[in-house]
Order: structure tokens, then C-alpha cells, then sequence
């Protein structure tokens, strides 16, 4: 443009933009290192005022105040005020200077012939410079607008991220918490010793616990979605809808109920279900507990209380029956020997002996049933038992078509034990051998002696060298599976159907057995029969031999004092007593004989005393009558097969009931006969 302009002044123009072209560039290189602020501010006004004087020299040099080139002056101005980053007060005092550099070398060195157009020029330039200082203020407020927005926006966005990061943390806190809670509360559902199980309100299942899938047998993926009604044992679905209602209603409930396991077999379960609410769903949530081994622990116990009391009921009946057996035993023996009958009389007094002592055997077995506690051990001929005990089970067995075969040893030794329990043991295997058996078979019972060395171990762990004698029970029956064999003497434990079994019979026998010394062997094998070998220890003493009782005669003057509440008794020992020659004194009931007994005492030489009497009983009495003649020979009678514990302090025989005319005699005799006799039966 120089050139176009004023091409005479075109080289030294050009010189002034190199030259100031080069200051600019040692400026820019200057701000570049610079880093002090007084020193950048020094570089930009020295700058400016180079740039001034350079363009007021230009002026100068063409035309003067009507020079065209105060245009640069007006670009200077605007660069200054728009551009620099320096303060406002610095900017306005460098535009101050940049238009004194134009004005002040023009008044002094050119001659002003258009005043009019200097007075334009001057009133262009103070414009520009009114104008760009406006235009600078107000971008300087606005960029302190902004600037201080940004800083409001950046103290915001750093709070909200303060905000944010604080609001992360707390949710990543309570998620970790929740995720803990949930976790525990898992644990706590999955691993209760309860079945837990959820349904909504159709009764599907929505969820359920280890142990309930455990107690039930099934996975929890087969569970969830099914209808808990398919785990009734029993269906009743009208029940179960109303028991559904009833907890959607907010009733608890609680309620034992039978379950079906996948293996088809059922389980009793407590139930305890309750209504839950979930996100607005109603859910019900139910605890089941398995107590299919407590209700039969509960079963167990009512059995064995009802066996108790039974138990209890036959002693009483027991007693009371002997009792009248005994009169009418003694009384038939009197019709026999002092009643002058005929034969078909004679023949119905023996028909009522014979029956009264098979109701005496019966009552026997009622008095071993019902007993408690040890027993009281005598020489035991184990064959007669077994005949005994074989026939009264043919008849029964027959009826089965089961063949009863017997094979005795008539040279075993006797054993030591109770008669009555024996014969009990003998039944027991029997009516086992005889359920074994539903379609007939064959039964064997028979008795040998064992002797048995060192080896005795190996037929029986607990077996110990000696002689024993053995009692074998072989059936043709079903056997005893194998995963039941070394349960078959538990209590309780049997493997017939409810109500067909009480599981005390193989228990008993055990029992019995093991008081006795003895050992039980099980040979068994399914499908092919079942054999028990029973081992006694063989006694040292001989059985008794039956001989025909001697005829006893009461010596002179001997006086006995007999005390039971049974007229029929009293009058039947009486009479056998006095038939013999002995004087007897009677007594009704235990109160009466107290009384007269301090008067009649010193001429007494034997009482006889039954143990069970209303008010006192015979223990006490026996007791006082030692302690007025401790000398006085005691006889005790009882309708129980034993005395009771202590009972046999002051007594020196016992007698059960019913007896014979003649073992009353026998056992009078002996007792009176004897300095120390204790325990005749």
C-alpha cells in the first residue's frame, strides 16, 4: 500500500516496518522468557510506544495533519485497549501516550492549513479511543461476568463432585452393607435347622431352604414354582384354602401336619406360618420342623405308661383272684378228703381243682407280666417249661399250619433262674417265630448242655468257658433282613405295621436273658428262617425230686395265729391247721390282731400273716409281733408270686397264693420243726 500511495517514501517506510517488525519480534521472544509481570508489562509498553513513534514518523513524513496514516495511530489504539493483557489503567495511560506521540510532534513540526480535517482526524481517534475504552470496559466486566460465573460453576461442579464422590461412597457403603445383610440373612434362611419354605397366594412356591429341601428330599429347583399342596400327605384342599385365608388375614398359625418326601415315605412336621409383605406382595412364610421322631419317642412312651399301667391293673387282679383261688382249692380238697361223695361228685370237685389251678397258672403269668424289679432264683428244669409252654402254643401254631416239633435232652442240668420268665422268653420267640411264618412252616424247639473251653468266645463274645445249658428256636420263616439284625433287640423297635407290633418282645427276651447270666445267638438268613440259641449258665445244685408229701401231725399244744382280711382263707388254713392237730387263733383284719396279739402272744409258736391288708399292712404287723416275741416263727402269704423289698427280714417262710392243703402243712412243719428257715416256698 506504501507503494501505491507514496512510492518516494516507499523504501524508508519499509525500513520503519522492518525495523519495527524486528523490535516486535525481540519483544515477543522477551515475553516469551520473561517471567516476572513488572518485566512483561515494561516490554509490552516499550513496545507500543516504538510502534507509536514509528507510525507518527510515517505521518510526519506524508502529509502531516492531513497524513492518512493516523489510521495506524487508530489500529495502535484499538490493539492496545483490545488486545494487550495488561490492566485497564496501564491500557489507558499507553493510549494516552500513543495519542500524544501523534499530536504533540504535529503541533510542533507541521503547519496546521486544514483545521477542519485535523479537528476530524482528532475527533476519529478520540471516538476510537472513547469507543474501544468502552468496548473494553464492558468486555472487562463481562469477562469478569463470565470469569466469575466459571468460578461460581467451577466451585459448583467441584461440590457436586465433592457431593458426588461422598454420594458414591455412601451408596457404595450401603450397598457393601446391604450386600452383608443380605448375605447374612441368606445364611441365617439357608442355614436354619427349620425348613423354611415362601409361597404367594395360590400356595406356589417361591422359595425354600436347604433344610427344607433336605427334610423332604428334593432339590430346590424342583420346588420353586410347584404348588405346595403336591407335598400333602393327605388332601384337603377346602382346609387348606381356609388355613390360607386365615394367615393373609395377619393370623399366626401354628399346626402339625403329614408331608410326603420324594421317596414316598411321609414325615410329621410343626408348622408355623405367618404373612409377610414384600414390595407390596403378600408372601406366606412358613418354619417346618420335623418331629416324626419325637411324636414316635411320644408313642413310645404312651405305650410303655399303658403298659405300665396294665401292668399295675393285672398285680391288683392278680392278687385278688389268687386269693379266691385259694379258697377254692382248699375247699375242694376237703370235698374230697372229708366230703363222702360219689363219683360223679368226686369227679366234678377234681374238674374244679383242675380248673382253679390252671386259673392259678394264668394269673401267674399276669404276676410275671406285671412285676418289677430282680426275681427270686431257684433250680429251673428247663424241659418242663418248654413241654408246658409247647403245649399250650400247639393249638395256636396248628391253626397256622405251622408244625411244633420238640427235641429234649432229658440229661441236662438245671439252671438258676424264674420259671415264670423263662416260660415268657419261650413265648415270646415263639409267637415271633409264629408271625415269620404267615403261610405254615416248621418250628423246632430244643434243649441241650454245652460245654464250652477256651473257645466259648468265638461262639458268642460274651460267652465264658464253663457248661451251659441251651435252649435253640429254629423257623422256616422270612428271616430278618440285614439292615435291621443288629436292631432287633431295641426297645420299641419292630418291623410289623402299626398296631400289630409293640416292639417290647425281643426287648424282654433280651432283658430276661441278660438278668439270668445268659447270652442270646442270632443265626438268621432271609428267605430261609431264623434260629435263637439261648445259653444259661448250668447250676451246681439238683432239682428237686417229687415225692408224696409226708403226713405232718401238730405236737401238743401248739398254738398258731393266722391273720388275713379273706373269710374264705381264714377259714380253709383253719381247718387244714386244726385237721392236723394244731390249735389256731383267727384274725380278720390287721387292726383286730394287733389288738389281741399283746395278750395271746406268749402262747403263740407261729403266725401266719398275709402281706396285703387294707390299713396296715402285713409287713408292719409281722414287725410288731417280732418286736413283742422276737422267738415267734413267721410265716408270710401273699396273693404276689414275691415279697416286697425288706419283706424278708422277719420272716422264715412264704408262701404264695394259691397253694395246697398239704404244702401249708408241709411248710408249717418244717418251719416250726427248723431253728433258721428262711425263704420256703
Amino acid at each position: 500500500m506504501d507503494y501505491f500511495v507514496t512510492p518516494e517514501n516507499f523504501l524508508r517506510f519499509t525500513t520503519y516496518r522492518l525495523s519495527i517488525a524486528a523490535a516486535l519480534c525481540i519483544s515477543y521472544y522477551l515475553i516469551k522468557r520473561s517471567k516476572n509481570l513488572n518485566s512483561l508489562y515494561t516490554i509490552l509498553i516499550a513496545t507500543v510506544i516504538l510502534s507509536a513513534a514509528t507510525i507518527e514518523l510515517m505521518i510526519l513524513s506524508f502529509g502531516g495533519h492531513k497524513s492518512s496514516y493516523y489510521s495506524g495511530i487508530n489500529l495502535l489504539i484499538i490493539a492496545v485497549l483490545g488486545f494487550l493483557p495488561i490492566s485497564l489503567p496501564v491500557s489507558f495511560s499507553l493510549v494516552a501516550a500513543t495519542y500524544a506521540i501523534y499530536l504533540f510532534p504535529i503541533l510542533l513540526f507541521d503547519k496546521i492549513t486544514d483545521a477542519s480535517l485535523f479537528i476530524t482526524n482528532n475527533a476519529f481517534m478520540i471516538s476510537t479511543f472513547a469507543v474501544a475504552l468502552l468496548w473494553r470496559y464492558v468486555n472487562h466486566k463481562l469477562l469478569i461476568n463470565k470469569l466469575s460465573l466459571e468460578y461460581d460453576l467451577s466451585q459448583d461442579k467441584k461440590q457436586l463432585q465433592t457431593y458426588s464422590t461422598q454420594l458414591e461412597e455412601l451408596v457404595s457403603e450401603r450397598t457393601k452393607e446391604l450386600a452383608i445383610s443380605e448375605e447374612r440373612f441368606r445364611a441365617l434362611f439357608d442355614n436354619a435347622n427349620d425348613g423354611i419354605i415362601v409361597v404367594d397366594r395360590n400356595g406356589t412356591i417361591v422359595n425354600v431352604n436347604y433344610r427344607f429341601c433336605e427334610m423332604h428330599g428334593f432339590d430346590r429347583g424342583a420346588l420353586i414354582g410347584k404348588n405346595f399342596g403336591l407335598l400333602e400327605a393327605k388332601k384337603r384342599e377346602d382346609e387348606l384354602e381356609e388355613r390360607m385365608n386365615r394367615i393373609i388375614r395377619g393370623e399366626s398359625l401354628v399346626f402339625e401336619d403329614e408331608h410326603v418326601r420324594k421317596d414316598g415315605s411321609r414325615i410329621l412336621v410343626e408348622v408355623s406360618s405367618k404373612a409377610i409383605d414384600i414390595g407390596g406382595t403378600v408372601y406366606v412364610q412358613s418354619f417346618h420342623r420335623d418331629v416324626t421322631e419325637k411324636k414316635r419317642l411320644q408313642q413310645q412312651l404312651f405305650q410303655s405308661q399303658k403298659m405300665e399301667s396294665i401292668g399295675v391293673l393285672a398285680g391288683g387282679i392278680a392278687h385278688d383272684f389268687n386269693n379266691i383261688l385259694t379258697a377254692i382249692l382248699g375247699h375242694a380238697e376237703f370235698l374230697q378228703e372229708f366230703g363222702n361223695l360219689d363219683a360223679a361228685a368226686t369227679q366234678k370237685v377234681k374238674t374244679i381243682e383242675l380248673s382253679a389251678r390252671r386259673a392259678g397258672q394264668m394269673v401267674s403269668k399276669l404276676l410275671s407280666f406285671a412285676r418289677k424289679g430282680g426275681f427270686e432264683a431257684v433250680p429251673v428244669n428247663l424241659n418242663a417249661i418248654v413241654k408246658d409252654t409247647s403245649e399250650l402254643m400247639e393249638r395256636v401254631m396248628g391253626k397256622k399250619g405251622i408244625r411244633l416239633k420238640l427235641e429234649t435232652d432229658s440229661t441236662i442240668p438245671p439252671f438258676d433262674g424264674d420259671p415264670n420268665q423263662i416260660e415268657q422268653v419261650i413265648m415270646n420267640l415263639l409267637v415271633n417265630a409264629g408271625d415269620a411264618m404267615p403261610d405254615g412252616g416248621d418250628l423246632s424247639i430244643a434243649t441241650s448242655e454245652q460245654e464250652l473251653g477256651t473257645g466259648a468266645f468265638l461262639v458268642h463274645p460274651l460267652l465264658s468257658p464253663g457248661r451251659y445249658v441251651v435252649l435253640r428256636i429254629s423257623d422256616t420263616g422270612t428271616g430278618i433282613a440285614k439292615q435291621v439284625r443288629d436292631k432287633i433287640f431295641d426297645p420299641f423297635f419292630t418291623t410289623k405295621e402299626t398296631g400289630k407290633g409293640t416292639g417290647l418282645g425281643l426287648a424282654t427276651v433280651y432283658g430276661i436273658v441278660k438278668d439270668h447270666k445268659g447270652v442270646i445267638n442270632l443265626l438268621t438268613e432271609e428267605g430261609k428262617g431264623t434260629t435263637f440259641q439261648i445259653f444259661f449258665p448250668a447250676s451246681k445244685e439238683r432239682l428237686p425230686v417229687r415225692s408224696e408229701v409226708p403226713v405232718y401231725v401238730g405236737k401238743e399244744r401248739e398254738k398258731i395265729f393266722v391273720v388275713d382280711d379273706e373269710e374264705s382263707i381264714l377259714s380253709f388254713i383253719r381247718e387244714a391247721l386244726e385237721s392236723k392237730g394244731y390249735r389256731v387263733v383267727v384274725a380278720d383284719n390287721a387292726t383286730y390282731a394287733l389288738e389281741i396279739s399283746k395278750n395271746i402272744i406268749d402262747d403263740i409258736d407261729l403266725i401266719i400273716a398275709d402281706i396285703v391288708m387294707p390299713l396296715v399292712n402285713g409287713t408292719e404287723l409281722i414287725k410288731h409281733f417280732k418286736e413283742l416275741k422276737p422267738s415267734v416263727k413267721i410265716i408270710a402269704i401273699s396273693g404276689y408270686e414275691t415279697l416286697p423289698p425288706g419283706g424278708r427280714d422277719n420272716v422264715d417262710a412264704f408262701i404264695s397264693k394259691p397253694f395246697e392243703r398239704a404244702h401249708l402243712i408241709s411248710v408249717v412243719r418244717r418251719v416250726l420243726d427248723s431253728e433258721d428257715l428262711r425263704a420256703v416256698q
